[in-house]
């Protein structure tokens, strides 16, 4: 049965390299984020419409992708990041990305920690919000339910602490045990 692990958190966070590395140490698939391809030509300039069409567009890939898949199945970035996004900085959300963030759930999210510097992108805008920006993530984790964990450290450490908590969501598969299990800060690394 295939289990999808979606890799979540602010801007500059490693998220894309997270989930390249994590699929290719599984030798699983990976799901790109689509708002880089769709905001690509837009100078930096987008609407509320856009970030629809981008959840709309994310989901989509996914979904082609894991009609395909087995096994683990990484996903950079989900619904959150446009909700969070959306409400960041049009102060809204549109209602099917509400919907859609609770009725589309992950086996695993991985909420990357902002403690990697902050690198400059034509499609990032803020180097100062990343805390908070953090916060308002793992609160609606929290609040929906949802089986996560806050992944910190550099480079190689980051990727071993992601393993671990892939390992313990492959581990409670084999035993059979129930997939939610929610971290407590002793377990973040």
């Amino acid at each position: 049965m295939l289990k999808r692990i979606a890799i979540t958190g602010p801007e500059s966070t490693g998220k894309s390299q997270l989930a390249k590395e994590l699929a290719a140490h599984y030798q699983a698939n990976y799901v790109s984020e689509f708002a880089r391809e769709y905001l690509g030509g837009k100078q930096g300039k987008y609407t509320i419409g856009d970030i629809l069409a981008i959840a709309k567009g994310q989901l989509r890939t996914e979904e082609g992708i894991a009609a395909k898949a087995s096994g683990l199945l990484f996903c950079d970035t989900d619904m959150l990041v446009t909700k969070i996004w959306s409400r960041f900085v049009f102060n809204e959300c549109p209602e099917w990305i509400e919907e859609m963030f609770i009725e589309h759930r992950y086996d695993l999210y991985l909420l990357c920690y902002p403690d990697l510097d902050w690198e400059p992108d034509p499609l990032r805008k803020n180097p100062k919000d990343r805390l908070s920006l953090f916060e308002q993530y793992k609160m609606e984790l929290q609040h929906a339910g949802f089986n996560f964990a806050v992944v910190k450290g550099r480079g190689a450490q980051r990727l071993k602490n992601a393993l671990n908590f892939v390992r313990r969501l492959e581990s409670n598969s084999r035993a059979g045990l129930p997939h939610r299990w929610l971290l407590g800060e002793n377990d973040f690394f």
